[in-house]
């Protein structure tokens, strides 16, 4: 099972794909974070990726992806090959990483997408600065509309960004019949959300997600 974290640079997808697995081992599951290869890239490079480079950083993220989950019975990767068709098009306006990208992301049974409530942060060469996020995150929704790909956005600062993520992945485990009741969180929700939001994987209906403070129990 492979659950994919999606979004704008500076908005916690390393951190959540690292709690997220070290919860999954805590409770006996051989699971594993996928590090984002593009960080690794520029590191080794002292650069960020050209143009014609993009298409190996798809490719190299994926088979990684794939990779672990041969291995172990969760994966959770730190950004898929469509993050990386996201900055091509938005960067330098190639859009045809998204077909393969796409292909690749059908191996995913879950797509979290992290929403822009965490402040920006400088990361090194790789991160372009706040004023990109909201163009990437706007043309990664769009696509994954598009696409057909079902995701959960994920908000919440600290903990809360942790127990939002996981209680996605809780239910998918529970619907496949992998989690054991004994094994499960607090009952109640971390959140303050209305009973029928708790899940939701419709992003029109995010807006309740951030009104969490208000919402009733």
């Amino acid at each position: 099972m492979i659950i994919a974290l999606l979004g704008a640079e500076s908005t916690g997808k390393t951190d959540l794909a690292r709690g997220l697995a070290a919860r999954a081992c805590a409770l006996g599951f051989k699971a594993q974070a996928v590090e984002e290869y593009l960080r690794e890239f520029c590191d080794r490079h002292a650069r960020t990726p050209r143009p014609e480079e993009q298409a190996h950083i798809a490719e190299e993220q994926t088979r990684r992806i794939l990779a672990a989950a041969a291995a172990h019975e969760l994966v959770f990767a730190d950004t898929t090959a469509v993050m990386t068709a996201v900055y091509s098009d938005v960067l330098f306006d190639d859009a045809s990483l998204y077909e393969a990208a796409f292909q690749a992301h059908r191996h995913c049974s879950l797509t979290l997408l992290t929403g822009l409530d965490l402040p920006w942060t400088p990361d090194g060469i790789q991160r372009d600065g706040p004023h990109m996020r909201a163009p990437v995150d706007e043309r990664l929704r769009r696509r994954l509309l598009t696409a057909g790909v079902a995701f959960s956005v994920i908000y919440g600062l600290d903990d809360q960004r942790l127990e939002a993520a996981w209680r996605v992945v809780e239910t998918a485990l529970r619907a496949q019949g992998r989690l054991n009741p004994s094994a499960a969180a607090d009952e109640e929700p971390r959140l303050r959300l209305r009973p029928w939001c708790r899940e939701c994987l419709v992003p029109e209906c995010e807006h309740l997600l951030r009104r969490r403070d208000q919402a009733p129990a």
